[in-house]
């Protein structure tokens, strides 16, 4: 384990730590915003790269930036109107996404400074987050105590554990939203990754993005991905509708099996590199996201990001569920407690 100062915010010492197990993979987290910074993974031919998009100071990540890294809440994705009710209470949410909420509001947890505790295990290393979001942050209800744990393991597993109580009704959606190029950041574009989603159904969108609450077939569409296919084989088709809206792939797939339950959520695999990525959730949905907003931003190494230069594979539950009374319910009431796991695994071949 290595400890960086990163700087200073309103007083507060910004620090990051690395962890590296024995496999040389490397992962940087740090209080702020509970953002990783970095995942270096090896090749086939053991070159190891930061596989990560971010910045390579504190400056960067205090900037605007589309959430590179960040533990994000306490709602991830959009919320319609930034509104929604609990118990015949309406609630206002900051609008920040053309006519929405987006993760979180103006200020949300990708901005929250956290506490950090280092955990240091037989077969795992890693940091403990704690917070309190007040009751009112950002329009939500509720004082919410989140822990998060991050956990590199000795099997090349990043294991990310969210928890959280309230003491009044409220809403809680957290993700992780790193992005992703396996052949190494600011190394080109990410058409040619290929990925698999374990879903037989997306949530089709309106022009906001938000959801129009049909869970629809990606039979015969350019959202089947029960198959590993190119990222950019069919993204470009702009007589569809849906990728036409997101100016490619940027919605939610609803994941085959139990939701509660750790299973295979989504593969990604670099044909060039041999890196692969699978993701584990035990999360009803996952964000296909295509960087297609990236706005050529100064990253790491003074590297531009353009546009789909990275991907985000982010574990939720649906986008608007507050709204969505059939998608899976995002309330959380005092006495419950919010439990969900996420397990990035690397590999190569």
């Amino acid at each position: 384990m290595t400890e960086k100062i990163m700087g200073h915010i309103a007083g507060r010492e910004i620090k990051e730590y690395s962890f590296t197990n024995g496999q040389h993979i490397t992962f940087s987290v740090m209080n702020y915003g509970g953002i990783i910074t970095k995942i270096e993974v090896p090749d086939r031919n053991g070159v190891v790269k930061d596989v990560t998009l971010g910045f390579d100071d504190l400056a960067g990540y205090q900037g605007v930036h589309p959430y590179f890294g960040a533990l994000v809440g306490r709602y991830a994705n959009r919320i319609a109107g930034g509104q929604f009710t609990i118990d015949d209470q309406s609630y206002q949410l900051p609008i920040n996404n053309g006519p929405n909420s987006l993760h979180g509001g103006d200020v949300g947890f990708d901005k929250m400074i956290w506490d950090m505790e280092l955990i240091e295990e037989d077969q795992a290393s890693g940091v403990r987050l704690t917070a309190r979001s007040a009751d009112g942050d950002q329009g939500y209800p509720g004082n919410l105590d989140v822990k998060v744990t991050y956990l590199l393991h000795e099997d090349d597993e990043l294991i990310m554990d969210y928890y959280a109580t309230t003491d009044q009704p409220t809403v809680i959606n957290l993700t992780n939203h790193s992005y992703f190029n396996l052949k190494g950041q600011g190394e080109g574009d990410v058409l040619d990754h290929e990925v698999m989603i374990m879903a037989d159904r997306y949530t089709p969108v309106d022009e906001s993005l938000i959801p129009t609450g049909v869970l629809d077939s990606v039979a015969g569409t350019p959202f089947d991905f029960r198959e590993a296919r190119r990222i950019g084989e069919s993204i470009d088709e702009r007589s569809n509708q849906q990728l036409s809206y997101g100016g490619g792939y940027d919605h939610n797939w609803v994941l085959n099996g139990a939701a509660g339950e750790l299973r295979l959520a989504a593969v990604a695999y670099e044909p060039v590199s041999g890196r692969r990525l699978e993701v584990l959730t035990t999360e009803p949905g996952i964000q296909f996201y295509t960087g297609n907003f990236l706005d050529s931003t100064t990253g790491k190494k003074n590297q531009p990001y353009h546009p789909r230069y990275g991907f985000c594979l982010e574990t939720q539950h649906h986008p608007d569920s507050p709204n969505q009374p059939h998608f899976p319910a995002a309330v959380l009431r005092p006495g419950e407690v919010y439990q969900s796991q996420t397990v990035y695994r690397f590999s190569k071949q």
